[in-house]
């Protein structure tokens, strides 16, 4: 059996509330339950959906390198777990720094995590947290000696990836300088997910995989045509002749440059269970679509598996002048989505009205046709339209905002560019920052793949009759 990598994830506003409960500024340590879903099967990832903290004052013991807290609250965790199939997790605060377990840790995790385990029938996890906020978890499995979590990784402004693997010591590992080998090989750690495969999500692909991404999954149904070539990196005469898949020609083409890499095609629909159950093994999501059903499944994707969602889209409005048409503008757009954070639908990326335009086009093949050859000029039908530069932008924009915000490297935070917008008719370039948004209807967190699938009835499974 080939080894499940691990990875614990948290959402940003709940791990903000647990670092200000475990260090509350007196020094000494607390402590709190978490409540974690499963998702994934080569990918184990421990969503943290929700907490019990222990109250200070419930503690019969607070020590700066001790503590001791009552049973009850255990009981409430396995309560929990039983009715929302949950693992438990047991979190304690060091407030000297020290980013391991102790001996101490060691004598109490060897009564209480086995009996997790035996209570909730599903493996049970111990973590430590430093003033920094960073983690290290380990779990048990009920199989033999506890195992150490490979990362456990939160996205706020920024992305903050904190490994846990047996060979990390006693102090929190600097995070990597942006474009090193160091940053290759901490990329080389993670998962990300692309949805779309063509104009700007081959050259993602590109990207993520020549810097060292260790594994990638394409999620794209459509398959290469001749028209396509002037926009699809890698994509040949002979791959349109033959009516390839664009995922499997991209998993074999970095296979050739990469073969490090691991590469997963998924030849389907992202409005597809076997996508959705694909997609949940990443740690980030790039959405390279250009319809609104796949961004409405990119923001519900992201929260209920806290991903962190960075969202690409091109455009060039044209006017009319006289009898000719004219550009207008060339323009592209890079959101970045936290979990927790303005969805693409609070942006106004999409919406409820484009959603049902795009449903009636494609019950109405002729408005569906017109659609798709206006994707990109609009207002003028061009079936193979010259983009690749715009997509090269575009594209490389996105990634960037990834290294961004994994490997700190502005000047200012990256709080203030949760949305780039470049205008290159008038050779400008805006920024929005995280508070420019208004979460309007916040999206479950970390609810994981519960039925149905991303709360749609849609991608509801269905039973066979008996």
């Amino acid at each position: 059996m080939s080894y499940a990598p691990t990875s614990v994830v948290l959402p940003g506003p709940l791990h903000q509330n647990l670092l200000a409960h475990l260090f509350p500024g007196d020094g000494l340590e607390a402590a709190a339950l978490l409540l974690c879903r499963r998702v994934g099967n080569h990918r184990q990832r421990y969503l943290v959906h929700d907490t019990i903290l222990v109250p200070h004052s419930a503690c019969a013991r607070r020590e700066p390198d001790a503590l001791s807290w009552p049973g009850e609250y255990a009981e409430q965790a396995i309560d929990r777990a039983d009715e929302g199939d949950y693992s438990i997790m047991a979190l304690h605060s060091h407030p000297g720094g020290f980013f391991n377990f102790s001996s101490q840790d060691d004598a109490s995790d060897t009564l209480l995590l086995p009996a997790l385990f035996q209570a909730t029938d599903k493996p049970s996890l111990s973590a430590i947290m430093v003033p920094s906020g960073a983690m290290r978890v380990r779990i048990f499995d009920g199989r033999g000696p506890y195992q150490p979590v490979d990362q456990v990784i939160c996205a706020r402004d920024d992305i903050h990836v904190w490994p846990g693997g047996a060979d990390v010591g006693p102090s929190v590992p600097a995070v990597p300088i942006a474009f090193t080998q160091g940053m290759r090989h901490s990329l080389s750690h993670l998962c990300a997910c692309i949805i779309g495969a063509s104009g700007t999500g081959s050259i993602v692909a590109e990207q993520l995989a020549r810097l060292g991404f260790g594994e990638i999954i394409l999620i794209d149904f459509d398959r290469i045509e001749a028209r396509n070539l002037n926009r699809i990196l890698n994509s040949t005469t002979a791959d349109a002749a033959d009516g390839r898949l664009k995922v499997e020609m991209l998993k074999d083409a970095i296979r050739r440059y990469s073969p490090v890499c691991r590469v997963h095609a998924v030849p389907e629909s992202i409005a597809t269970r076997e996508a959705i159950v694909a997609a949940c093994e990443a740690d980030v999501l790039f959405s390279c679509v250009d319809t609104a059903e796949g961004r409405h499944i990119a923001d519900r994707l992201a929260a209920a598996c806290c991903m962190p969602l960075f969202d690409v889209g091109v455009s060039i409005p044209t006017r009319q002048e006289g009898t000719e048409r004219r550009i207008a503008e060339v323009c592209g757009r890079i959101d970045f989505v936290q979990p927790g954070g303005a969805t693409l639908l609070d942006r106004d990326v999409y919406s409820p009205a484009t959603l049902e335009a795009e449903y009636l086009a494609r019950v109405a093949p002729e408005v569906h046709q017109r659609r798709v050859a206006e994707g990109y000029l609009k207002g003028i039908a061009e079936q193979a339209p010259a983009v690749i530069s715009l997509n090269m932008r575009a594209a490389s924009a996105t990634v960037m905002e990834l290294i961004a915000r994994t490997f700190p490297f502005r000047h200012n935070s990256n709080r203030d560019f949760a949305r780039t917008i470049f205008m290159l008719a008038d050779g400008e370039e805006e920024h929005f920052g995280e508070d420019t948004f208004r979460s309007n209807e916040a999206l479950p967190l970390c609810t994981g793949l519960h039925e149905p699938l991303l709360g749609l009835p849609a991608l509801a499974l269905r039973r066979k009759a008996a």
